[in-house]
């Protein structure tokens, strides 16, 4: 046996003996622990340096990796180690972040969730009241860190984009220099800190450095003083479009895993168009920040080209993605609580996963052998699925087609931009009762649903509870051929040969099958993994 201390609080040790720990390895989730009556894990070293996936930030949804978890919370270090797994209730919105080299992902709703401790009760009088003590205690001393720094294990790569064009003048856009200057010191960029690269906005964009090209503090700030003032006009558009399309590849520096952060700085108003721009980076994943100085006075309004540029260029339009500042001479007070936001990981929405980022379409088999009464336990599958991702005007959309002989468009893609209103939209579907043609539901369904192609995004769901009338390997290998993965879920006397005809590649992890329609619930979360793993596969 040995003794686990936490910091500085000695006095609350624990012993804890190899032979109560449970071995396991790092990719056990919480989820296969469910009937384990030892919560007490040894993790193996070495957990942070493989992709895992972790979903949430000190409550985590069961589905994440519990080793994994355990060094993104701090638990454990990079060595493995004992963790203690506190099993809690499912909750809606676990929330992302980045702790420890491990980023962890959104996710809207999970059935079950852990936490995670360093502190054990075994063969000690060290009671479940020492360990709450112990966690408000280190937690007290992790809030304190945080006061101290403003960006501890902030870890990012930041494009910045500057204005350099005739409006800000030379004067200002020095002091523009000297903001980011002191921006980058609060952030601590550096090796292993944020990364950081500048883009200046002119009549064209002109990358001044990359993100690795400066990764010692000094040498980055010396770098951003000996920019030179370009002039011309404001084409931030221009410089958005061209930062999302070059900056982050892996070849010019970007790291895989860290969030992608444009944050892009602006005197007055643009001389061109932000929305088209706005849209490539969300498509790139980059959480685009404005930072708005000396915004047009009323006199002003009448010479912008798009009063709502502001709005058009953030990742998200609440608040939280874009900064005012009413001069450039009063930047300095504005440089912690700009770097506060930055860090605030919580908040950047907008960085591309499976649950944000998916077009998944539902076929959905109405024939007069399903019953109306099984058919709403299909619906109540398919909202379970949709559930489970963030569906909004920027983020994941659903859309359903109903089949007998016929086919009927219930509601498009891009017919309700929230999740509520595409739930409700899926329960009203009403029975049609029919016969099944399944090939040329496919068909119909690739068509009129998914308007255009996006490997790895488009995702089709085929409900079916019996054989064919006609031919389906033609129309699901033409679906395929367009970019679109098809998972196949078989029901009672649907034949195998022809779901795994419908399926993509691997047919197995592709095909489901159960024999009642009351155990279509069960398979919600094999589907949900399928899509994400297949989504991380191929983006």
């Amino acid at each position: 046996c040995f003794r686990k201390c936490r910091g500085s609080l000695r006095d609350r040790c624990a012993t804890v003996c190899p032979s109560e720990l449970l071995p396991v390895d790092c990719g056990t989730r919480a989820a296969d622990l469910l009937d384990n009556r030892r919560p007490a894990l040894l993790c193996p070293p070495g957990c942070s340096d493989r992709q895992l996936s972790v979903f949430g930030t000190d409550v985590y949804a069961s589905v994440s990796s519990v080793c994994a978890a355990a060094v993104h919370s701090g638990v454990l270090g990079r060595t493995g180690g004992p963790v203690l797994v506190h099993k809690l209730p499912g909750r809606y919105n676990y929330l992302s972040s980045f702790g420890h080299g491990v980023h962890s992902q959104a996710l809207s709703h999970w059935s079950s969730s852990f936490s995670l401790s360093s502190s054990f009760t075994a063969k000690s009088a060290f009671t479940q009241t020492h360990v709450v003590f112990l966690s408000a205690a280190v937690k007290r001393h992790e809030n304190k860190t945080r006061t101290a720094c403003v960006c501890a294990d902030c870890q990012m790569d930041i494009a910045v984009v500057i204005d350099s064009s005739n409006n800000i003048g030379w004067r200002r856009f020095n002091l523009q220099k000297n903001f980011v200057v002191k921006l980058a010191a609060t952030l601590k960029v550096g090796q292993t800190g944020p990364h950081m690269g500048l883009v200046q906005a002119s009549d064209s964009p002109r990358t001044e450095f990359l993100l690795t090209n400066y990764t010692q503090p000094k040498e980055l700030l010396f770098a951003i003083k000996k920019v030179a003032f370009l002039g011309g006009n404001s084409n931030t558009g221009k410089a958005i479009t061209h930062t999302a399309e070059t900056f982050f590849n892996q070849e010019n520096g970007g790291r895989r895993g860290h969030p992608r952060v444009m944050l892009v700085l602006i005197d007055g108003w643009p001389s061109d168009n932000l929305e088209q721009a706005a849209m490539l980076a969300r498509e790139f994943g980059i959480n685009v920040f404005l930072v708005s100085v000396a915004k047009p006075a009323p006199e002003e309004l009448a010479m912008v080209p798009d009063k709502d540029f502001v709005k058009k260029a953030v990742c998200k339009d609440n608040g939280f993605f874009n900064y005012l500042i009413p001069s450039w001479f009063s930047t300095s007070k504005h440089v912690r609580p700009l770097s506060q936001r930055l860090c605030s990981l919580d908040g950047l929405l907008c960085s591309k996963t499976c649950y944000n980022s998916v077009n998944v379409g539902f076929l959905v088999d109405g024939s007069s052998s399903v019953g109306y009464g099984n058919f709403q336990l299909v619906l109540e599958f398919l909202a379970g699925i949709a559930r489970s991702f963030e569906i909004s005007d920027v983020g994941a959309r659903v859309g359903a087609v109903q089949f007998t002989y016929d086919q009927r468009l219930e509601f498009g893609l891009f017919d309700h931009s929230n999740k509520d209103d595409a739930i409700n939209a899926l329960k009203r579907i009403s029975y049609m009762s029919g016969g099944t043609g399944t090939g040329d539901a496919i068909s119909y369904a690739t068509n009129n649903l998914f308007r255009r192609k996006a490997p790895g995004r488009n995702f089709l769901i085929v409900v079916t509870d019996g054989q064919s009338y006609d031919d389906v390997s033609r129309p699901a290998r033409e679906a395929r051929d367009q970019g679109i993965t098809i998972y196949s879920v078989g029901v009672a006397w649907a034949p195998l040969e022809d779901l795994r005809e419908m399926a993509s590649e691997p047919k197995n992890s592709h095909t489901f099958f159960t024999k009642n329609f009351s155990g279509l619930e069960e398979l919600v979360s094999a589907v949900v993994r399928g899509i994400c793993r297949d989504f991380a596969e191929k983006n």
